[in-house]
């Protein structure tokens, strides 16, 4: 069982290890080519975008954060991202 939680524990968080580097990626990536039309940035948007999404469509549907120039949702997973991987590493 220690094995399998061993197991568990390392998969999730090169999981969200990978999608952290990601989200930086594609911040970092949009100043040079805020129109994502490049291959890197189509790629980094699938791999990102199913977990900003849904926090979109809340904020949209709750009316948060409308008119602000700055993207929340995105930081509001990257916020997300690390209090999940210190809860992990509480817990392990």
């Amino acid at each position: 069982m220690e094995l399998f939680h061993s197991i568990l524990y390392h998969t999730l968080s090169g999981m969200l290890t990978v999608l952290w580097a990601a989200l930086f990626l594609r911040a970092i990536l949009s100043w040079f080519d805020p129109t994502g039309e490049g291959w890197l940035s189509g790629l980094l948007y699938m791999i990102t975008e199913p977990m900003i999404h849904p926090v979109r469509m809340l904020f949209e549907k709750m009316d948060w954060f409308q008119e602000t120039p700055i993207d929340v949702p995105f930081f509001a997973v990257v916020i997300l991202i690390a209090v999940l991987r210190g809860l992990m590493t509480f817990f392990a």
